[in-house]
Formats: C-alpha cells, structure tokens, sequence
C-alpha cells in the first residue's frame, strides 16, 4: 500500500513540474528597431544599486559567418531557465533585468508564449523587461547579488553555445557588458527555426505579412489576423504566417484554431521548428499527453541536441501514458545532451520513473541530484520529504 502511495503522489508531483517549466519563458517580440547599448547613468555611492539593470553584449558564430536569424537569450539561475529576449540583425543584445521576486510573478498564462520562435530581427527586450516594473521586495543590492549566481546562453537550433557566468561581470552603475557569447555549430540537425518557404512567397502576400507584424507591433490583434489570413489565402505554404496566425488564435484563446494553424504550418515545411513547439505548448497546457509526445517527437527528429527541455517534456508525456520504458530512455537521452544542467528536473522525472520500477536506490539518488543541482526551488521542501519516503523505502529492501 505505500508503494501505491507514493507512485501516486509522485505522479502528481511531477505534473506540477511539468506545467511550471513551460511558464519560465515569455513571448518574444515580433518587431522592432535594433537594440542600442543604453547609457550608463553616473555612478552615486551615495544611493542604492537599481532594482533593475542592463545587460548587453553579443553573439557570434565561431567560424565567423554572420547569424541568419535571431539568437534566443536565455538565463539559467539555479536551474531555473528562462527567456530574456533576442539578438538583433548583428548579433547584438540589450535586456533591462528585474529582480527575481518580479520575475517569478508571471503564470500559467504565459505558457503557450515559451515555445521559442522566429521572432524577426528586431528590440531584444522581453517582455517583463519592457513593462519597467520593479515591484517591492527585493532591494538593488538583493537583484544584483541574485544575478551573480546566474549563467547567460544563447539558443539557436543547429548551435551549440558557450556559457557566461555573471559572476564577476556586474557592478551597481545599472548597465554591463556582459561580453561575446560564442555559438559552436552542429551537422546533425535538419530543423530550423526559419522557413524555408518564406522566400519564395509571392509579393502580394509579403506584403500582407509584413502588414500583419506591423499590426502586431501596434497591437491591433484582429487587424494582425485579417492581414496573416489574407497572406496564407494568397500563398497557402507561407508556413511562417500560418505559425503567426496561431499565436494570434492562441492569445484569443481560439486553440481549436490556432492548432489547425500551426499543423497548417508544419504541414507547408516540414522542418520548420517552430510550429511543433508551439504545439507542444498547446497539448502540455490543456494535458493532452499523445498531443504532447506526437509534437515532441517531430521536434525531436528534427533536432535532438539543441532543446533538452523537449526531451524532459516528451518523457514527461510517456510518462502520464505509463509508457515508463520510453520514458525513462527518453529522460536518458535529454540528461546527456543536458551537459550544462539546463533543465535539473530531468533528475527528478528519472527518480520518479525509477521508484515507480521499486529502484528506490536509483530514485533517491537522482532526487538528491535535483536538489543539488536546484537548492532553492520551489518545489525542494516537497521533494526532500519524497525523498526521505524513498530512502526509508530503500533501507526496508536493503534490510530484507
């Protein structure tokens, strides 16, 4: 009977989880100018350090060929990743940065919008970071102590990045040059997060395209969607509309629509990333978990080396399916591409997986490996009592 308690408790837990990585990122923008180097205000000793602050710096391709599309910025805080924004068309970035109380704020509702896409060259600046709230409790010094312990990459599929360490790189005068992010590329991939599609589109079309960006940018939503459905009517393999027409449909709420977009997009170009993450996203949000592996898994024969949170939300699907053999090779694989420890509860989606199979050996010790790898998530406290369950549980088949 306590082997059935914990399987179910477990099963519960990890479906938190699951749900909370897809809220660690935010909608990136659709347009914009190029982001600028923001001055640096004159340092006052008599002050506090900002409650926010910039960050800027560059990416760059190692054997030296110019980027073809916008790298993705991310933050790696103890674990927790997220989205900060894009580069713009030479590489470089510029992200206000709030403190974590703040950032922590944003929900469910931002789930769909962490499926990374192709945003257009254009401002970097995420969206927490545009709304230019501080909010209370956490003092500058607070902010500033917290990124220190953080890591910046960038992410681009076909790449690989080199790993910045904040420490050491942030003062209190509210603006830092964080320096070059390095992308390292890869041969074994066939997905893009461009279309291949777009070039061949008719003028007409582009034009009704770029009406619907520039729509979106001044937040004329249903505007956007006359403009994104008069481009896909002129050229029906204009995958790119298809998949900007969907994340209308999903900030509408209209998903029934909006995942008839995004197949409508796979289906004009098939190797066109982006639609199978939003699709993800979709199936993960509303817990449709066939939905969720089907999608994964055409993202994941396109790419399997560049999106290890992919391979933790596949597994995650099998695992609801009680399809535990595949998800436990599916959770394997992602935890070997996951080099940087990019996605820690990977680690607890094995231990789950393994005290379901009574391995309460393996389990508490990839459970102890989350919580080493994730000292202060929020889950901790409720995965170290799991954790003492499967010990005690280890130590009765030991003693037997």
């Amino acid at each position: 009977m306590k082997r059935r308690t914990l399987s179910v408790s477990v099963f519960l837990f990890v479906l938190s989880l699951t749900l909370a990585l897809s809220a660690q990122t935010r909608r990136p923008p659709s347009s914009g100018n190029a982001p600028s180097v923001p001055r640096i205000p004159n340092p006052d000793t008599s002050t506090a350090a900002p409650r926010s602050f910039f960050l800027y710096g560059k990416v760059t391709v190692d054997d030296g060929t110019p980027l073809t599309d916008p790298a993705m910025i991310q933050s790696n805080c103890k674990g927790r990743i997220r989205t900060e924004g894009y580069t713009d068309r030479k590489g470089g970035f510029s992200l206000e940065i709030s403190n974590m109380r703040q950032r922590a704020l944003g929900g469910m509702d931002q789930a769909i919008d962490s499926a990374p896409s192709n945003p257009g060259f254009g401002n970097s600046m995420s969206g927490a970071a545009r709304s230019g709230v501080n909010g209370p409790g956490s003092s500058g010094s607070d902010t500033l102590r917290e990124w220190r312990e953080c890591q910046l990459q960038a992410v681009l599929a076909g790449f690989t990045s080199q790993i910045i360490e904040l420490a050491g790189r942030l003062t209190s005068f509210g603006a830092d040059n964080v320096g070059t992010i390095v992308l390292h590329r890869l041969d074994q991939v066939e997905g893009f997060t461009i279309s291949a599609t777009s070039a061949s589109a008719p003028g007409k079309a582009k034009k009704e395209f770029d009406k619907g960006r520039e729509m979106e940018k001044k937040q004329k939503w249903d505007a956007a969607q006359q403009a994104f459905k008069k481009a896909v009517a002129v050229y029906p393999q204009y995958a790119v509309a298809w998949f900007e027409l969907g994340k209308l449909q999903v900030e509408k709420s209209d998903t029934t629509a909006a995942r008839q977009s995004f197949h409508q997009a796979a289906a004009a170009d098939s190797k066109f990333i982006s639609p199978y993450q939003a699709l993800a996203q979709l199936a993960l949000r509303e817990k449709q978990w066939d939905e969720l592996v089907d999608a994964t898994d055409q993202l994941l024969k396109l790419n399997s080396v560049s999106f290890p949170q992919y391979w933790f939300l596949n597994a995650a699907g099998h695992y609801y399916l009680q399809h535990f053999e595949i998800a436990e090779k599916n959770v394997l694989q992602g935890l070997q591409i996951d080099v940087q420890h990019q996605v820690p509860k990977m680690e607890y989606l094995l231990g789950a997986i393994l005290a379901h199979k009574r391995d309460y050996q393996g389990a508490a010790e990839h459970m102890q490996n989350y919580l080493r790898l994730a000292p202060d998530a929020s889950d901790a406290a409720a995965v170290q009592k799991q954790l003492d369950e499967v010990q005690k549980l280890s130590a009765k088949v030991e003693n037997k």
